[in-house]
């Protein structure tokens, strides 16, 4: 029994070939950019742009989303080559146990709950806040009691202690029912959604350009000082560190571009329809973000986004009263409907991206079997939609969303940097193999990828590396306790 068995080229190959036994094909190269937007734009967007230009940045935000999108841009290029390359669910598990082994494919395959789970759980947790302002704000009815809305683990400044977050189980458990229903029916759904959010971001963009103050735009790279907020967390602000600190804080924007890859084996015409739905779905974004940062700082001061009275969670609705006339009150509404759609999207995306790479696993025999079982009719893996409901369930329902923020991130990023690397492998080992996409420039760029990746890891700070280092602890003990001894590859004999 070897610990770094690969699974052959060609047993992957076969597999997507395999009709009338797998995953439906059932997605276009427009579904997977569509998919890929609705993953990418959501909490990061809504959310995030604020916080890095008050605590790192100032304007120059916009810059600390271009930073983080060609680290991802980088990554994105080595994805779309093994996607289009390696047509199969799974992701960066599938491309790792091709490349490098059984045991640094679990790794990542454990990794990436913490990209999809946890960050589908901490998503619900979310939306439960957001829809509070907008039952008062647009519905004009009373918000959810606390206590139904947050975890036992929390306590309002009145003293009313959480019991359950039922708005966040409840967006959770749609989704998950959903997606047992079909990839395609999600998708149509996904779609809507989609086209809903990205309207209103446009909307925001060409209606606020008019109302910018320029004056908060100078300096455009403020001087490098340090900020300390009102919880005395200090933050390394303007010039080149703030600039990187805020690519870090925006990393979070743009994590589920790569969940579009664990759809291959869903895909019509993976070789071409993949990279299109990486790229095209990244590059989309990455404009997005830097002309709604662009007119966000612009329509209200840096002390504004530092005042949590003003400029807090609900930032971008607090900057449009703050900037733009009061006859843009619609506005603001649209965009609290706008953030309910887009974290609903980036949820069910990530509930989609866990199923498939635990699909993947199962079929290895890392996981138990429950996890692959597809639904007689409608061809998902309905089963573990279910576990993974309850897991993320109780995640969303129990636990505070703060809690696992930069764990998210570092787990993608390490399976950016094993995407990056398997490039490299590949075209050593496996030269012959039909690639519809090229990464260009190897091994430039992948190598590129995986130094981005880790200057990102690095800048997390060490209590993010010893959680991360926990959880792979935690993911070692099942591996050996379970996954090693009915692995398909070290016990034939066990596979059904």
């Amino acid at each position: 029994m070897s610990l770094f068995i690969k699974k052959p080229i060609s047993m992957l190959l076969g597999e997507a070939g395999e009709s009338g036994k797998g995953l439906k094909r059932t997605l276009t190269a427009g579904s997977l950019v569509a998919l890929g937007i609705g993953a990418i734009i959501g909490a990061g967007l809504f959310v995030r742009t604020a916080a890095a230009a008050a605590q790192n940045a100032g304007p120059s935000v916009t810059i600390g989303f271009i930073v983080a999108a060609i680290g991802c841009a980088l990554a994105g290029l080595c994805y779309a080559e093994l996607s289009s390359s390696i047509p199969i669910s799974g992701s960066a598990y599938t491309y790792t146990y091709a490349t490098m082994g059984e045991l640094l494919a679990w790794i990542i395959g454990w990794d990436l709950i913490l990209e999809y789970a946890v960050g589908a759980a901490t998503v619900g947790i979310a939306w439960s806040e957001y829809l509070n302002n907008f039952l008062v704000e647009v519905v004009g009815t009373s918000p959810v009691p606390y206590e139904w809305c947050h975890s036992p683990f929390q306590t309002s400044v009145n003293g009313v202690g959480g019991i359950i977050n039922l708005p966040a189980l409840f967006i959770v458990t749609v989704l998950s029912l959903l997606l047992i229903r079909g990839t395609q029916e999600s998708a149509l759904v996904n779609n809507l959604i989609v086209i809903v959010k990205v309207a209103i971001v446009i909307l925001i963009i060409a209606l606020g350009w008019g109302y910018i103050n320029s004056s908060y735009h100078t300096p455009y790279i403020p001087e490098p000082t340090t900020y300390t907020d009102h919880q005395g967390i200090s933050y390394s602000f303007g010039g080149i560190m703030g600039i990187l600190g805020a690519a870090g804080t925006v990393f979070f924007a743009f994590i589920g571009f790569d969940a579009v890859s664990t759809a291959a084996q869903e895909t019509k015409n993976p070789k071409t329809a993949m990279p299109i739905g990486i790229l095209g779905s990244l590059a989309v974004c990455t404009i997005l973000y830097v002309l709604f940062a662009h007119v966000l700082t612009g329509l209200a001061p840096l002390e504004f986004f530092r005042d949590p009275t003003k400029g807090g969670e609900a930032s971008v609705v607090a900057a449009i009263k703050e900037g733009m006339p009061a006859s843009y009150s619609w506005l603001s509404k649209s965009v609290t409907v706008a953030i309910l759609a887009g974290f609903s999207s980036v949820i069910l995306v990530m509930l989609l991206g866990q199923s498939r790479v635990f699909y993947s696993m199962s079929k290895d025999g890392l996981l138990p079997k429950v996890f692959s079982t597809l639904h007689p009719k409608y061809k998902t893996p309905y089963k573990g939609n279910l576990v993974i409901l309850i897991l993320v369930g109780i995640f969303a329902a129990f636990v505070p969303g703060d809690v696992v923020g930069h764990m998210t991130s570092i787990g993608t990023l390490f399976a950016f940097m094993l995407v990056c690397l398997a490039v490299i492998i590949l075209r050593k080992t496996n030269p012959e193999l039909p690639r519809q996409f090229k990464t260009p420039w190897v091994p430039a760029v992948p190598i590129l990828g995986i130094v981005a990746c880790g200057a990102m890891i690095f800048g997390l700070g060490l209590e993010n590396w010893l959680r991360l280092a926990g959880w792979l602890v935690l993911g070692f003990i099942i591996y050996f306790g379970y996954s090693k001894k009915n692995s398909h590859l070290n016990n034939p004999g066990k596979k059904e």
